[in-house]
């Protein structure tokens, strides 16, 4: 016993004690770890005021075609709808007109059953006549290939019109799944504005006040551009003006001559302009209404996919204006440039459309003076602005 005792104390004295090797790797690697990402968030640039302003201006640009896209599938989901419900109609009638071919045929089976409950002889033999036997007979042999008829008819417009009735829904399911990666996408765009705007915030009293420079300075070149179209319009306006009285005295100088000479005229050069002048009277007559109607909006807030009449998207207030005139825009701005006569910059006229970005993703109605009234983002409302303050697409006269 005293021997295992001193055996037990000897393995006790001489067991190593050491450190777990797994707590000082874990204390390193933490360490080490906590290290990288401290050197890594202070290795990553700041993005510049420049950028900034550029990614805002961007994904504000995304946001409006991702708008554009929203009002073409709601567009199109609306009259898929439309078609949905004429085809269920559709359906219901032949349905309803199947049932009562097949209560008339069952009257008629019944009828033939009871009939069948008679040999043939003794149905001659209580017949008022022979011929009356063979016309009874022969009615209901026709009327019962009739039927017959009828109910494959119908059965088959049942199954046509049950097979439209899956492809207009399956053609809906799709649409609504459209229509909701779009909403999704919409979110999403917003999600990178909701981080625009969190980097905004964060910037300095000094780069906000850089910012707002640059966003001063934008502005300005888009007036100053807007103030030189508006001089060129009134030189080119006092240039017509001129040339048309020239012209109306011209001609009024030449009728006294004639009147002096011989008495009689000859009524040329009175019809060339009157064509022409209606033309423009009748368009300048819609842009009228189309440019009161815009400038009544003036103040409203700008709502994606909204076309009024409390709010309002770009497309909404263009297409809105123009039916005041009478002319029916489609809905998206991919469609609208597609309405009326392409114009270029320069021959712009009141109540025409300037189309802007590559994308085709906004558009305004043009004023005069270089200037359009518009919708123009999130978190703005209705104005007048210059044209020149975005990327010019391209211009459209609707009527």
């Amino acid at each position: 016993m005293a021997a295992l005792a001193s055996h037990r104390k000897t393995r006790t004295r001489t067991r190593p004690r050491t450190k777990s090797p797994a707590v000082g790797f874990t204390t390193a690697a933490l360490a080490g770890m906590t290290l990288l990402s401290t050197q890594s968030a202070q290795a990553e640039p700041r993005p510049s005021v420049e950028e900034v302003q550029k990614k805002v201006d961007d994904l504000y640009r995304q946001a409006g075609s991702a708008t554009q896209q929203y009002n073409k599938a709601k567009e199109e989901t609306a009259q898929q709808r439309r078609e949905v419900g004429q085809i269920l109609d559709d359906v219901a009638k032949r349905t309803e007109s199947l049932n009562e071919a097949r209560r008339t045929l069952g009257s008629y089976a019944a009828a033939q059953y009871r009939t069948g409950a008679v040999t043939p002889t003794a149905a001659l033999l209580f017949a008022d006549s022979p011929q009356a036997y063979f016309d009874q007979t022969h009615l209901m042999d026709r009327l019962s290939d009739e039927q017959r008829g009828a109910v494959a008819d119908f059965e088959k417009q049942q199954a046509a019109a049950a097979k439209q009735r899956a492809k207009a829904t399956e053609s809906l399911e799709t649409l609504t799944a459209s229509q909701q990666s779009l909403r999704t996408s919409k979110e999403a765009v917003q999600n990178k504005l909701a981080e625009a705007r969190t980097l905004l915030a964060e910037l300095t009293a000094e780069e906000k006040a850089r910012l707002a420079e640059l966003e001063r300075k934008k502005a300005e070149e888009a007036r100053r551009k807007a103030e030189e179209r508006a001089r060129a319009e009134a030189e080119a306006k006092a240039k017509a003006e001129a040339e048309a009285e020239a012209e109306r005295r011209a001609q009024e100088q030449a009728q006294q001559e004639e009147s002096a000479g011989t008495g009689t005229g000859s009524g040329t050069g009175t019809g060339t302009g009157t064509g022409s002048s209606t033309g423009s009277g009748t368009y300048a007559a819609k842009a009228e209404k189309v440019l009161a109607f815009a400038r009544a909006q003036i103040g409203k807030p700008y709502v994606w996919g909204a076309t009024g009449p409390s709010s309002f998207d770009c497309s909404g207030l263009t297409q809105a204006a123009w039916k005041e005139a009478g002319v029916e825009l489609p809905r998206t701005t991919w469609d609208q440039v597609e309405v009326g006569t392409r114009v270029a910059t320069a021959d712009l006229l009141p109540g025409d459309l300037v189309f802007f970005y590559d994308d085709i993703s906004h558009v305004g109605i043009y004023i005069g003076d270089g200037k359009m009234i518009h919708a123009p983002k999130p978190g703005t409302n209705v104005r007048e602005e210059s044209i020149y303050y975005m990327p010019i697409y391209g211009s459209v006269r609707p009527a």
